[in-house]
């Protein structure tokens, strides 16, 4: 039996990978991100799907863009193919082509129509490191008061707009990592999905600390059903 066009243009497989930026590749913007994956997806020889239309783009998404300066080892990215290969082969294949700063953690089948990775992302999870010479029960102090507050309003620019908004909102949880006599590592699981996605170094400043974060590291992203 033949398949019909529409159904040769469906890809035939969908894989999910979890992968890790680390330092090295920090200061690179989302955009970079993207062109570096397709250029070694297409140096590894991988038969990606292409969208339809004028101006063909490569499938892939990732889940949700990585802030530069923000280290991660949690991120998610789905890569539709034209035709199924291992996910051994693929990522062995495809490691060979990366930079180094970017690692292939995990890769798994996804159903091809399952809805997409951005629409069904939740949550995200950092470690965030920053100077404060705060007394651990202080710092939990502020963490308790800020959880128990209904709303948050607050504001940040972007250029000339300012963005109002409910930083509550975004906050699931804060907690505390690890406390020494200059630093103190947090962890926080923060919105991120349609309705808003919230910033760690949002957060540090409600908390009260003077400095912004020393570092931010994403450690997962969480997702779910909407």
């Amino acid at each position: 039996m033949k398949r019909s066009s529409s159904q040769k243009n469906e890809p035939q497989q969908r894989l999910r990978l979890t992968f890790s930026r680390g330092k090295d590749l920090k200061y690179i913007s989302h955009l970079d991100t993207m062109r570096l994956w397709h250029r070694a997806l297409r140096r590894a020889g991988m038969p990606v799907a292409y969208s339809q239309g004028f101006n063909p783009q490569p499938r892939i998404a990732i889940a949700a863009p990585l802030a530069v300066e923000v280290t991660s080892e949690g991120e998610l990215m789905d890569v539709f193919l034209e035709r199924k290969v291992s996910p051994d082969f693929f990522a062995s294949a495809v490691s060979e082509q990366l930079p180094q700063g970017i690692v292939i953690l995990g890769i798994q089948n996804v159903w091809p129509k399952l809805p997409s990775v951005q629409s069904q992302l939740q949550f995200a999870e950092y470690h965030v490191e920053v100077e404060s010479d705060k007394e651990p029960a202080k710092v939990k102090q502020a963490i308790s008061a800020l959880l128990k507050k209904k709303t948050l309003p607050w504001q940040h620019s972007r250029g000339e707009n300012i963005h109002r908004y409910d930083l509550r909102n975004l906050i699931d949880d804060i907690w505390v990592i690890d406390t020494n006599e200059s630093t103190c590592t947090l962890g926080m699981r923060l919105r991120n999905n349609s309705k808003g996605a919230g910033r760690p170094d949002q957060v540090v400043l409600a908390l009260g600390f003077s400095e912004p974060a020393r570092s931010i590291h994403r450690t997962s992203l969480i997702i779910g059903e909407n």
